[in-house]
């Protein structure tokens, strides 16, 4: 009976059991417990009711004696083998691509002089997707609409929906792709070490035969065409684009405030016709006009008769012979609508064109030329001179308004300008002065790499009796004895320590520099004159050398002397 029925007097049937209204825990006892890392059962407590299960313990020896082994993983065994990175096939095969070469016949119908043209095509094969396109090089002047025969996809090889694979090609096979049979006949190099890498071999290059339509074009036909005593379209063919160039001077001394001008003379062999354009000299006080003559054939001889030439223009009727190349003779003088012109001077290929077809009419241009040169110096006048300097604004500023009327602003080298940006060479000096109040002032001279600019800043000094601040504002300094023409400005290999140097007439004696002049000067040491830098290694290297303070920044501080 008791084991039919439970503690509460119900019988131990499905339905009837109930749980334990007096049990208060209800968490799982834990059998385990970790020493060492080992999992190990739990000794249980030696109470009333409870004897302890000794044959599933382990004594103090054996737990001893596993927490001195060694093991190389707690959880499992170390798996040794190296697995490699898998590389999809759009990523292995990106941009590889295997080309052959080869062509197809194409049968001509209703021609009399050819059967069949050969077509050369190249056929890619994209090894990433194994698709296949067939492209036909362009040929000039074939009258076929040739480029890409077949774009891009995967061409079917049978009827049962296969496609072609790059084991399916090879050289010196037939390749069918709808309807259209190619002969391949080579590859390139890398298409031939693909299939060698691969375990393919293949087969010897063929020859690409010949189109017949293009061997044919290459014979000259026999022409029986009667030449004419000139033919105006071999004459434009050959002689497009070819201009004889001469140097001239155009003798104008006879008419009122008349001159000796210099022009050249372009001969147009295509049409023979005569072109001259005047070169314009700078502050000439001519109107810049280039063009004295159009474009026109000049007529040479005129025939006999009387010719109201004031009122109507020549026509070809009324001229008897035109002006040709055998007419244009260096050192002699050319007479162009009512108007002199001394040839003095050719350029290149008008100098090899006479070679060839006029050698006889070719002059010593050498002699002539420094000859005329001469004559024309000899009359021109005086060169101007450019007014000296009258200290209004920068010289280069100023050397503008005398070149043009309307002054454009000097040329700025920018790339220097924005490498140089923000360095600055600064300098202790004082002035050379033969007043004495003028001993106890000092400056600060900073020189701009950007634009080679000099500004000089006075350092106040209390009771004094001199005001400080700016002394110079950023200027170009030209060295003492420089032109206008020619003016050469101080630059850093100039400026070394115990120097003088005049700054518009007033001398300062540099005394000290920044550490940064010495630093940057070493970097361009072979631009800099050895005692520049001698005089500043003696002044700052040893305060280079030692451990000098550096501030937050990381750079080494500047000179006492500088604010």
């Amino acid at each position: 009976m008791s084991s039919k029925w439970n503690s509460h007097g119900l019988p131990f049937l499905p339905g009837n059991t109930f749980q334990d209204v007096t049990k208060s825990a209800f968490h799982r006892p834990q059998t385990l417990e970790y020493k060492n890392g080992y999992a190990l059962p739990r000794r249980p407590s030696v109470g009333i009711g409870h004897d302890p299960l000794l044959s599933d313990m382990l004594s103090q020896q054996e737990i001893d004696a596993l927490s001195f082994e060694i093991t190389d993983q707690t959880y499992g065994s170390l798996d040794q083998r190296v697995y490699e990175d898998f590389i999809p096939a759009h990523v292995a095969l990106d941009k590889k691509l295997l080309r052959f070469f080869a062509y197809f016949s194409e049968d001509i119908l209703y021609s009399p002089e050819e059967d069949y043209r050969v077509r050369p095509v190249v056929i890619y094969y994209y090894l990433e997707d194994d698709s296949m396109c067939i492209v036909e090089p362009a040929v000039k002047n074939s009258g076929l609409p040739q480029g890409k025969r077949l774009k891009r996809q995967r061409l079917p090889k049978n009827e049962r929906g296969d496609h072609y694979q790059w084991k399916d090609l090879n050289v010196g096979m037939d390749l069918e792709v709808y309807g259209v049979k190619y002969r391949i006949t080579d590859c390139d190099a890398f298409t031939s070490e693909f299939m060698a890498s691969e375990g393919i071999v293949l087969n010897d290059p063929e020859p690409m035969p010949e189109d017949p339509y293009i061997k044919r074009r290459h014979v000259v036909q026999p022409s029986y065409t009667t030449p004419s005593a000139f033919d105006e379209t071999y004459n434009f063919l050959s002689m497009d684009g070819k201009v004889l160039r001469f140097y001239a001077l155009w003798d104008d001394i006879d008419s009122l405030y008349g001159d000796t001008r210099p022009v050249i003379i372009h001969y147009y062999l295509v049409d023979d016709t005569v072109e001259i354009r005047e070169i314009h000299e700078r502050n000439s006080g001519r109107d810049p006009f280039p063009v004295v003559m159009r474009r026109l054939r000049v007529p040479k001889k005129l025939k006999s008769g009387t010719f109201p030439s004031c009122s109507m223009e020549v026509s070809k009727n009324d001229v008897d012979e035109y002006y040709s190349p055998r007419d244009f003779q260096l050192g002699q003088t050319v007479t162009l609508l009512s108007r002199r012109f001394l040839l003095y001077g050719c350029d290149g290929f008008t100098k090899e064109y006479y070679h060839l077809y006029w050698f006889v009419l070719l002059m010593i241009a050498l002699v002539v030329r420094m000859f005329l040169l001469m004559r024309h110096c000899s009359r021109c006048p005086n060169p101007q001179e450019i007014p000296p300097y009258n200290r209004f604004g920068s010289l280069e500023d100023s050397l503008q308004n005398c070149l043009s009327l309307v002054p454009q602003p000097p040329k700025v080298n920018v790339l220097k300008m924005l490498e140089n940006d923000h360095k600055v060479l600064r300098y202790s000096a004082r002035l050379v002065s033969p007043y004495p109040e003028d001993e106890s002032r000092r400056f600060i001279l900073s020189y701009f790499l950007s634009n080679d600019m000099i500004s000089i800043f006075e350092k106040p000094t209390r009771n004094s009796g001199v005001i400080g601040g700016k002394f110079l504002e950023k200027t170009r300094v030209p060295k003492p004895g420089s032109t206008v023409e020619n003016p050469e400005f101080y630059s850093p290999a100039d400026l070394a320590l115990g120097t003088t140097i005049e700054v518009f007439s007033h001398c300062f004696v540099l005394t000290d520099a920044d550490l940064y002049v010495l630093e940057y000067l070493e970097s361009i040491s072979g631009q800099i004159p050895s005692h520049t830098l001698d005089s500043l290694r003696q002044k700052l290297g040893a305060e280079m050398a030692g451990n000098q303070p550096a501030d937050q920044t990381g750079n080494h501080q500047i000179c006492p002397f500088f604010p």
